[in-house]
């Protein structure tokens, strides 16, 4: 039988935004492999990064074997900024960079995530990129969380192959240990699409609570980002993601997790009947008291 590798050999991974909802569940994912692991965030995590403050980089690298870059969002054009953390990465001795991106980056060309797949792939690590379909997970920890009943999207009866996060953060702890995906943009998704009112049921089925699903048009959604204050430039890349389920165009299913991991992707429905009960009522949850 196989055995673990001794941690104490290992440089560690450094985790950028390694308290999220991929890094979290990353930083899991790498310990079960017995790798070290090494969390940057700007408060919470093993080492103080932050992207707007350059003299946080090198410390955060400094010994490092390879970086996890989640980026400061999609508002803004950010990849000054990675390109300047790759070159210290280099200097650092930093052996690869995976970058978490998203499919459907295509939907808007020289965006702030195109720039920044393009800075990864111009620069002096090896790489690789992560492109995940939309997260199970924003039905119970995003955009998508049912508020009064109801989760309300502008995506009309347009289907989405949802991916669960920890499929996400096995493949990114794939490629940031091997080297057999070096170079590589891997997109990974669920195995199907479902589109949201049969999510929205599912999700309901497994909370065992009535959840519908509403859809709104395109305007009323910006209307309603932009009266939260939501900055244009995020406005602009959710739209599109969102243009993108509602035309059809993002309802293909991408091979990545069994590419890369060698097991099927899990389904929404397996996701849902192992997390959504977290949107049950409180004495319907597991684990509350009865």
């Amino acid at each position: 039988m196989s055995q673990l590798p001794d941690s104490a050999d290992l440089k560690p991974v450094l985790l950028i935004g390694g308290t999220g909802k991929v890094g979290s569940r990353l930083a899991r994912a790498l310990l079960a492999r017995g790798q070290r692991v090494r969390v940057a965030s700007r408060s919470g995590g093993d080492v103080r990064f932050d992207w707007r403050d350059p003299d946080t980089y090198d410390a955060a690298l400094a010994g490092t074997g390879a970086v996890f870059v989640v980026g400061p969002g999609s508002a803004t054009d950010w990849s000054p900024l990675l390109r300047d953390l790759l070159d210290r990465a280099a200097a650092a001795g930093v052996e690869r960079a995976v970058l978490l991106s998203a499919r459907g980056v295509e939907f808007l060309p020289d965006g702030a995530v195109d720039r920044a797949e393009r800075a990864l792939q111009d620069g002096p690590v090896a790489w690789s990129i992560v492109r995940p379909s939309h997260f199970a997970q924003n039905f119970t920890e995003a955009m998508f969380v049912p508020v009064d009943g109801r989760v309300v999207a502008p995506v009309g009866d347009g289907a989405e192959p949802f991916v669960d996060v920890e499929d996400v953060a096995e493949v990114a702890a794939t490629l940031l240990t091997e080297p057999a995906f070096d170079g590589e943009i891997v997109e990974v998704s669920g195995p199907e699409a479902v589109d949201f009112a049969e999510a929205v049921s599912l999700l309901g089925r497994a909370a065992r609570r009535e959840i519908a699903f509403a859809d709104e048009s395109p305007e009323q959604h910006v209307e309603r980002l932009r009266a939260a204050g939501t900055p244009e430039g995020y406005v602009t890349w959710r739209m599109a993601m969102l243009g993108g389920i509602r035309s059809g165009a993002d309802a293909y299913v991408s091979d990545g997790v069994p590419r890369v991991l060698g097991r099927p992707a899990t389904s929404f429905a397996a996701w849902a009947e192992r997390e959504a009960g977290v949107l049950a009522p409180d004495g319907d949850r597991p684990g509350a008291a009865g």
